[in-house]
């Protein structure tokens, strides 16, 4: 639980630095709200410059359509989990810092390589089977990747699960949002 007070954490650094000696200043993890803001605003314009730059991308690579959805599919994954934090900070008090940042940015890169994945497949199999409706190529490019796909996802899955039952407190919030990209993509 969060500390509520100001004074209990300046008693409880007190007495840490009374029987460990001083530690270091940048050491305490707890901003402002006006800190908090900005790394909020902060956050979200990179991840804007992120998904732009991978658009650009995809459009060059894919075309439009293909870039637009690929787009589209990330926006999931990020808004997905973005409104799970939202409702766990509500009622559990997580917090949003650095390391979720980091894990929305790594969610990304997963989900666009998943997709990529698809839209080489895809154009493969436009070549190879020309002539057949598009629809059904995609369907063709999709059952020839999902097994990679899943196998790839349910390695990361129980990695992440692990982390988060096992590893430490300071890694937590990582890898909850990790995990919850990684099943949402």
């Amino acid at each position: 639980a969060p500390i509520a007070e100001g004074t209990e954490f300046a008693d409880l650094q007190g007495g840490l630095e009374e029987r460990f000696g001083e530690g270091d200043p940048r050491s305490v993890r707890t901003v402002g709200p006006i800190i908090g803001a900005e790394l909020i605003r902060s956050s979200a314009i990179l991840i804007v410059i992120g998904e732009l730059f991978i658009l650009a991308y995809l459009w060059i690579r894919f075309g439009f359509r293909f870039g637009t959805a690929a787009i589209v599919s990330l926006l999931h994954d990020v808004i997905l989990v973005v409104g799970v934090f939202a409702i766990l900070g509500y009622f559990f008090f997580l917090e949003f810092d650095a390391l979720f940042v980091t894990a929305m940015l790594t969610i990304i890169g997963f989900s666009v390589h998943d997709t990529i994945v698809v839209f080489d497949r895809i154009r493969e199999n436009r070549v190879r089977h020309a002539g057949e409706p598009f629809g059904a190529i995609v369907n063709h490019s999709i059952l020839q990747t999902v097994g990679r796909s899943l196998i790839t996802s349910l390695t990361v899955v129980v990695t992440l699960g692990a982390l988060l039952l096992l590893g430490p407190p300071t890694i937590r919030t990582f890898a909850l949002a990790l995990l919850l990209g990684v099943i949402s993509g």
